[in-house]
């Protein structure tokens, strides 16, 4: 028999729960746009949801749980990104050629041309988008999220959304296409 005591385990706290539940698909979207890779955003995200109900005690009532949480992924990818600085990173291309797909409609190759303009954005900006533009969360809520003073969101939201007009050829928002991503990052708040 092992006398090592396991860790208690806290009561369900059914509330909490569900709330940790409703913010995984915001969650999932917002690792994918940091990490651009399926599995290490679905890992990200199952770990922040771990560090969540194991430090939900430090979640102040009444405040807004989605920027903790996503205050909680973003510091776990830097970390991760830390971590990873010294390792080489599909060398041999087979990731990114798993990524490729043929588009079979005109939404589906906005969305592609979208995808690509977006990932060429420095990460700070794509990060900041993405939080405002396709998240909704406020500017004041992404600086917060992110560490930053609200002016900085709003020039990193702005030469982003400036940057993919000019990457897609857009000449202003009637250009933009008709795709959930596309409108909601390129729409001003």
């Amino acid at each position: 028999m092992n006398s090592a005591k396991s860790p208690m385990m806290s009561p369900v706290d059914p509330e909490m729960r569900a709330l940790l539940l409703g913010s995984i698909p915001a969650l999932r979207a917002f690792a994918f746009s940091l990490t651009r890779d399926l599995d290490r955003s679905d890992d990200l995200v199952q770990e922040t949801l771990v560090r969540a109900w194991t430090k939900a005690d430090s979640f102040t009532p009444g405040t807004n749980l989605y920027a903790w949480l996503f205050t909680i992924l973003r510091n776990l990818f830097y970390s991760e990104q830390r971590k990873r600085r010294r390792e080489v990173e599909d060398a041999d291309g087979v990731m990114a050629g798993r990524l490729t797909a043929l588009p079979d409609q005109e939404a589906r190759v906005e969305l592609s041309a979208f995808q690509a303009a977006l990932s060429t954005l420095p990460a700070s900006q794509r990060e900041a988008l993405v939080l405002v533009g396709a998240q909704n969360f406020t500017y004041e809520e992404a600086a917060e999220i992110c560490g930053v003073a609200v002016g900085t969101i709003k020039s990193r939201v702005s030469r982003a959304r400036g940057r993919l007009v000019e990457l897609l050829g857009m000449t202003g928002p009637d250009d933009i296409g008709s795709d959930g991503a596309t409108l909601a990052a390129m729409s001003h708040p």
